[in-house]
């Protein structure tokens, strides 16, 4: 699987920005796309998941509310919304992809395919 993120650039806090992550070959019925972002001088954190098959999605409490990830089948990619953009989500944003998570979507060991990352800068 190849996982190629888009869409990050400059935006004023208070704006928004949308995220892509084109994935192509390998993604099932079972398979869990997520993001992950990694702040200046932070560990790699989660931000979403969903679910290949039935949508279900995932957040983090840092960004529920204000994120939304979506996916287009026909596409095969995921969209990540993000609206009411703070300086705190300042961070290179990661797309990665697993299969037969059950639970622990949080984990970053769980995910075998990630994308090169795409650098959000909100600024104050």
């Amino acid at each position: 699987v190849q996982l190629q993120a888009s869409g990050g650039g400059l935006v004023q806090a208070g704006g928004s920005l949308r995220l892509s992550c084109a994935a192509s070959g390998g993604i099932y019925s079972n398979s869990v796309i997520a993001w992950f972002r990694r702040a200046p001088g932070k560990e790699r954190e989660f931000v979403a998941a969903i679910r290949w098959s039935g949508g279900s999605t995932y957040y983090a409490d840092s960004v529920k509310g204000r994120f939304t990830i979506s996916r287009d089948n026909a596409k095969n990619t995921v969209y990540l919304q993000m609206n009411s953009l703070k300086p705190e989500d300042t961070a290179v944003y990661y797309c990665a992809a697993g299969r037969n998570i059950v639970s622990s979507l949080r984990t970053t060991q769980l995910y075998d395919y990630w994308g090169q990352g795409t650098l959000v800068t909100v600024s104050s």
